[in-house]
C-alpha cells in the first residue's frame, strides 16, 4: 500500500521539492499551503505522516502542531517539523509554550532545519514507516 504524505508548506517551490522527492520514491504527496487548509486535509486525507513548515502566515504550523496532538483521530500521525528555525530555538518556544497550558505538546517525532537534504529527509520518513511496521 502506497504511503500518504500530507505536505503543509506555504513556499511552491519547497511544496513542488518534497512533492517531488516523495513522488518519485514511491510515496502519495498531498501538498497543502497553511496550517488551517493542512488541518482539513489531515483530517479528510488521513496521511500516514505529515510534514509540517514552522513558519507560515496566518495559522503557522505551531499552531497546526497543536491541534494535531489535541485531535483523538489525529494525534498519532508522526510529524517531521521543517524550519528555517533551528532545532534549538523551536524547542525552547515548546517548552515556553507548554508551560502556559494543561497539557504538555509532546515534542515532534522529527526535526529538520531548512534548506532539506534529500536523502536525509528520506531517510527521516522512512525510519518512521519502519517504526509504523
Amino acid at each position: 500500500m502506497i504511503k500518504k504524505v500530507l505536505i503543509v508548506e506555504d513556499e511552491m517551490d519547497m511544496r513542488i521539492f518534497i512533492s517531488t522527492l516523495l513522488e518519485t520514491n514511491g510515496y502519495k504527496p498531498v501538498a497543502t499551503r497553511d496550517g488551517k487548509e493542512g488541518l482539513q486535509k489531515a483530517k479528510e486525507e488521513k496521511p500516514d505522516l505529515i510534514i509540517l513548515d514552522v513558519m507560515m502566515p496566518g495559522e503557522g504550523g505551531v499552531h497546526m502542531y497543536r491541534q494535531l496532538k489535541t485531535d483523538k483521530m489525529l494525534k498519532d500521525i508522526p510529524v517531521v517539523m521543517l524550519s528555517a528555525v533551528a532545532e534549538k530555538t523551536f524547542t525552547h518556544y515548546l517548552n515556553m509554550l507548554n508551560i502556559r497550558i494543561e497539557h504538555d505538546i509532546p515534542h515532534p517525532d522529527s526535526y529538520m532545519e531548512k534548506p532539506p537534504d534529500a536523502e536525509e529527509l528520506l531517510r527521516i520518513i522512512e525510519s518512521h514507516f519502519i517504526k509504523l511496521g
